[in-house]
């Protein structure tokens, strides 16, 4: 890749997060993710915790709220702004900072924790991204991550996106691989120990429907709207995105207004 590339490549994702209102899917779809990673992670007083393509912070506050020294990095700092709404709501300080998943600006060992909540899979390079999670978290430090699976209810709505949207750059991997348990162990391998991986299932209750479901990521989540805004020309295919994403909602739909959303669970420590 040319310098040029994968610069170009950064601004182009940054402006795809900065689509929409991110912090409106944290706070009203997902609230609870964040707090289950930093539970699940055993984030306490003292720590120096590091979350990766943190967004609004929908764990780095939380885990901020448990008295660690938190950073909150991402590599779209529009989503900021937001967050730090929150966390002042909430009476907590933390620090946050404008950071590429694939090229952190921290020193090797620097954190005691590393986590990321539906964001680090983002990344479109995963080994460069996973190797940086390691690189900065100390021998023994606690790796704690939430990934949407392949087969999940998002998994699911990337692939009915995928006919629609731009090709991916080369070389770049789908974001949902990041929840199947074999690429995560690839990706880490023996760097790390104690590493558990478990599927779990956030429910959701913010839909009433499909249809509700659309339009609220047609609206809000930056990689629809983007998917939305590079066919706007072409109506007949808008409309076959409408009906295929709506009928996903709907056949998610347990019946009662809710839904549940697979995602993957992984905690590990670092080797050495």
């Amino acid at each position: 890749m040319t310098e040029s590339g994968p610069t170009d490549l950064k601004k182009r994702q940054r402006a795809m997060w900065a689509l929409g209102d991110y912090s409106a899917v944290a706070a009203e779809v997902i609230p609870g993710l964040g707090r289950r990673l930093v539970e699940a992670c055993g984030i306490g007083p003292g720590q120096r915790v590091l979350d990766i393509a943190a967004g609004s912070g929908n764990a780095a506050i939380p885990a901020a709220e448990t008295g660690a020294n938190v950073v909150a990095s991402d590599l779209t700092p529009e989503l900021f702004e937001a967050g730090r709404r929150i966390a002042a709501a909430r009476g907590v300080d933390l620090r946050w900072q404008e950071a590429d998943a694939e090229a952190l600006p921290y020193a090797d060992a620097e954190f005691d924790v590393v986590i990321s909540c539906v964001g680090v899979m983002f990344a479109p390079f995963h080994q460069a991204a996973a190797d940086e999670l390691v690189r900065v978290i100390k021998p023994g430090g606690t790796i704690g991550l939430i990934n949407w699976t392949p087969t999940g209810f998002i998994g699911q709505m990337f692939a009915t996106m995928k006919p629609f949207a731009p090709p991916p750059p080369p070389g770049a991997l789908p974001p949902p691989q990041w929840g199947d348990e074999t690429h995560v162990r690839s990706l880490l391998g023996d760097r790390v120990a104690d590493l558990e991986l478990r599927r779990e299932k956030a429910v959701i209750d913010r839909f009433r429907d499909g249809a509700e479901f659309r339009d609220f990521f047609k609206a809000h989540y930056g990689p629809t709207v983007a998917v939305y805004k590079a066919i706007a020309a072409e109506p007949d295919r808008v409309a076959q995105l409408d009906r295929a994403l709506a009928d996903l909602g709907s056949r998610h739909d347990l019946g009662n207004g809710q839904m549940e959303w697979e995602y993957l669970l992984v905690t590990a420590r670092r080797s050495g």
